[in-house]
């Protein structure tokens, strides 16, 4: 479990707020041993004055030498120092500034202030989040100016100090948004040996995990004294404060949930999913040959490449229709179609073409259901029958405005046919030790896996039917074993 330290100039600095025996002066910092504690320890540098070889520059400095995760680190205090250095990281916000300023007045400047990534003004708030996964400081001032367009003219870190009555209520109630465990007491808290952040997002359709298995999540981790706290987009810069991340919302390479996972990764928590895994798993092609090159039993499959018909001809010769054909990176069969002749994958490779440069097609086995092997640290958990939608041949058919799917069975895996099981754990193998959901299909008694997810469902009585509460059991056990196996350091 992490510790988080306040390092003010002087106690008297945090006067206006509620006290809290996790505020101590850089004097008291300075004089820590490095090796004093075992626990994780993350810094907030509070100190009024950041410049270089002040008292803020090293807290900072003597953080990052002493292993601490600490805001605003180094690397932030130099960028914010020099604009030509931050302006080269704010190119890709024009669209987030566009947004937030669409009402303003161009004739004049505006000056804004971010608390750890948040803002009085909700217009703003896109901008202000997006600039604190940039630059994590605790009070930052930006400043905007019209020329031809908006732009952001100025950055500059302030002191809390500097702060009036109402400013500092704003900052206080942001850093207690943003770290709990300055002022929250409480017996789960005090009992808990590990930190655990599930990153979910309300707002899915498809989540990974219904509230149903959030709950149970977060019950069974407290039990194996894991406090499991739900974090959403905007907690990005809280990482270091967690021991591990455990991805619950859909995960994708161009997406925050990787940029989380990297993050994550590079702090030292234990990460499911981990970056390596959602890079493997999300390129069907790259499942394509990393199944072709460890013999794993699979659908025959061609890469298609756009412009070259010769590869369609192929295809019309040794596979015959019916064919799938998917874009790479489809999820909830999304972007997967089914072609019955050759006019039909004229127009359907056409149409994704315009998404991907490979295309992938298979042989077209139908089967009443797809198996769901739920794997962990190459072990399998769950399996379940997911059946194909009633007069379609996928286990999930989009509409505009719903999506309808198939129905489930949920068996113990010592009920699972030998070679689909089989199948399921040599598809992850050289993937990694992460938690993947293999669909395979039967046919003839053999399994040919069909894709190995990196997020896969794991929902409230669908996939834990059979196992109940175990199945969080299990999975939380294995965090469990990993957070202590890193703080020893193994």
């Amino acid at each position: 479990m992490a510790r988080t330290l306040l390092v003010v100039d002087t106690l008297s600095d945090w006067s206006p707020y509620y006290p809290s025996d996790q505020v101590i002066t850089f004097e008291s910092y300075l004089a820590t041993e490095q090796g004093e504690s075992e626990q994780r320890v993350r810094v907030i540098n509070l100190c009024s004055s950041y410049s270089y070889l002040s008292d803020g520059y090293y807290c900072s400095l003597l953080a990052e030498a002493r292993g601490h995760h600490v805001i605003p680190s180094l690397k932030v205090i130099n960028d914010l120092g020099k604009q030509a250095l931050y302006q080269l990281q704010l190119e890709d916000l024009t669209h987030a500034l566009a947004r937030a300023v669409k009402s303003q007045d161009k004739d004049n400047q505006i000056t804004l202030l971010s608390y750890f990534g948040t803002t009085s003004d909700p217009a703003f708030q896109e901008l202000a989040r997006l600039l604190f996964e940039r630059f994590s400081c605790p009070v930052l001032e930006v400043a905007l100016v019209f020329r031809q367009q908006w732009e952001i003219n100025g950055l500059k870190p302030v002191s809390h100090r500097d702060l009036d009555d109402s400013q500092q209520t704003v900052f206080a109630e942001a850093l207690d948004k943003f770290s709990k465990k300055v002022w929250r007491k409480g017996r789960a808290r005090k009992a808990a040996r590990y930190d655990l952040a599930m990153l979910i997002n309300k707002e899915e359709k498809l989540p990974p995990s219904n509230r149903g298995a959030l709950k149970k999540f977060i019950k069974i981790g407290r039990e194996l004294g894991i406090e499991v706290e739900l974090i959403s987009q905007q907690h990005y810069a809280r990482l270091s404060e967690f021991d591990g991340l455990f991805i619950r919302e859909t995960t994708g390479i161009d997406h925050h949930t990787y940029r989380f996972a990297k993050k994550a990764e590079a702090e030292g928590l234990v990460v499911i999913d981990d970056p390596n895994s959602m890079l493997r798993c999300a390129n069907k092609v790259y499942l394509a040959d990393l199944f072709r090159t460890h013999r794993v039993p699979s659908p025959k499959t061609w890469i298609l490449h756009k412009g070259n018909a010769v590869h369609l001809d192929r295809l019309e010769i040794e596979a015959g229709f019916p064919a799938v054909i998917k874009i790479p990176d489809g999820s909830f069969s999304r972007g997967i179609v089914k072609v019955n002749n050759r006019q039909e994958l004229d127009i359907k490779v056409e149409e994704l073409f315009e998404k991907s440069a490979l295309l992938l097609a298979q042989e077209f086995l139908y089967t009443d259901f797809d198996w769901r092997i739920g794997v962990f640290n190459n072990r399998a958990l769950y399996a379940c029958r997911y059946y194909m939608v009633k007069n379609h041949w996928q286990i999930y058919r989009h509409h505009d405005r719903r999506t309808d799917s198939g129905n489930f069975e949920t068996l113990p895996t010592f009920e699972v046919p030998k070679a689909v099981l089989e199948a399921a754990l040599k598809a992850t193998q050289p993937i990694g030790n992460g938690l993947y959901g293999v669909d395979v299909k039967e046919k003839n008694g053999k399994g040919y896996v069909i894709e190995v997810n990196d997020n896969p469902n794991i929902d409230s009585g669908i996939e834990d039917k059979f196992l109940g509460n175990e199945l969080y059991r299990l999975i939380m056990t294995e965090f469990l074993r990993r957070m202590e196996n890193r703080s020893k350091g193994v």
